[in-house]
């Protein structure tokens, strides 16, 4: 566990300590005792399991050029994109130890839609998640590394407090908590010794800080847990988005005690953007359970209901008030929740090697 200590009791007002103390006792252990690798080992799973910067044929390339991102089928996952590589996806779980296993089970419905397990998985150490105690400046170095090695910018998902702590890391890369950031390594979970990376796409040198995210998320982000000492810091920059993402969605629901700022629909949940990232809100069923809502792998079971994911489309309005209109016979719990977000993964995962593509292609041209 993290120890985590609470300012004195004459700065912050009693009901708030309470607050705090409550959620503190319920959520103070889905921490990792993380043990890297050495340096050896790690070199060697960084050459050969890492899927590294791609080279693509070249028809490939074409048939991922011409794939539509806002309407990636099913058929575009299955015969195009399981051949390329994909960003690697970071996943921030709540403060329950319970609620791991929730965040795996949505890692499970992910590679069930044929996303690649190797980008779910923390190289270093086989798990599926970060935990939202960690350092929000040492998950912000991890995706630089990510990015450094493949080319393709990683995309980043946070529930209840992971969601907090997932704005936390954008609010990183902005620079607003610090100038430079070091770049941290998965395989040993240690800083390195510098705080820029090789552009993967220029071949020059840059900084942690500026990078920007093709897509981050959150859920049931807020409420009680804004109270928690390690998320003070957050309480006037929670619902601020920053320019080090391009595309952000804040899921919320009515009458969440633990994610929400307000328990009904109150415009004081809604993220907004600071500058020129895309945001939206999207609120969900209220019978949604706020500690489960990333279960989703059972979702897998009904052919149907995948059908039904992989025909989704977002709407670009926000706020969304998302309610399903079509019954299924199986559990189709979190499913709008899972379809939303399955399908800025397949955009994001299309624009990603489209950028990559296109930028090796204009080097070539340019030498």
């Amino acid at each position: 566990m993290i120890k985590m200590t609470c300012p004195p009791a004459g700065r912050t007002p009693r009901l708030l300590l309470a607050l705090a103390a409550i959620v503190l006792g319920l959520s103070a252990c889905g921490t990792y005792d993380r043990h890297g690798l050495d340096s050896q080992r790690a070199l060697q799973i960084q050459h050969e399991i890492l899927p590294g910067k791609p080279a693509l044929a070249r028809e490939l390339e074409e048939q991922i050029l011409a794939l539509n991102p806002e309407a990636v089928t099913a058929r575009d996952v299955a015969e195009v994109l399981v051949r390329a590589p994909a960003p690697q996806i970071m996943l921030i779980h709540g403060g329950l130890a319970s609620v791991i296993s929730e965040m795996v089970s949505f890692s499970d419905f992910l590679q069930g839609m044929g996303y690649p397990g190797i980008s779910l998985t923390n190289a270093g150490d086989g798990t599926y998640t970060f935990s939202c105690y960690e350092s929000s400046e040492m998950i912000a170095g991890i995706s630089a590394w990510y990015y450094e090695q493949s080319g393709l910018r990683p995309m980043m998902l946070g529930h209840s407090q992971g969601g907090i702590q997932a704005i936390k890391v954008l609010h990183q890369l902005a620079g607003h908590f610090a100038s430079r950031i070091p770049v941290y390594n998965p395989l040993t979970w240690h800083a390195e010794a510098r705080t820029e990376i090789i552009d993967p796409l220029t071949g020059e040198s840059r900084p942690v800080v500026g990078l920007k995210l093709p897509y981050v998320s959150s859920v049931g982000a807020g409420g009680l847990t804004r109270f928690l000492p390690n998320q003070w810091e957050m309480n006037f920059k929670l619902r601020s988005i920053p320019d080090s993402v391009e595309e952000f969605t804040g899921f919320c629901k009515k009458n969440d005690l633990l994610g929400g700022d307000y328990l009904g629909y109150g415009s004081a949940n809604h993220a907004e953007a600071s500058g020129a990232a895309a945001v939206r809100n999207v609120w969900l069923p209220t019978e949604y359970d706020h500690g489960r809502i990333p279960d989703t792998k059972h979702l897998l079971r009904s052919p149907a209901m995948k059908d039904w994911i992989n025909n989704y489309r977002a709407s670009t309005n926000t706020p969304v008030y998302l309610q399903l209109d079509v019954a299924f016979p199986e559990d189709s719990r979190h499913i709008l929740w899972a379809a939303d977000v399955w399908y800025s993964i397949k955009k994001h995962w299309v624009l990603e090697l489209q950028r990559l593509i296109r930028a090796r292609r204009s080097q070539q041209h340019d030498n």
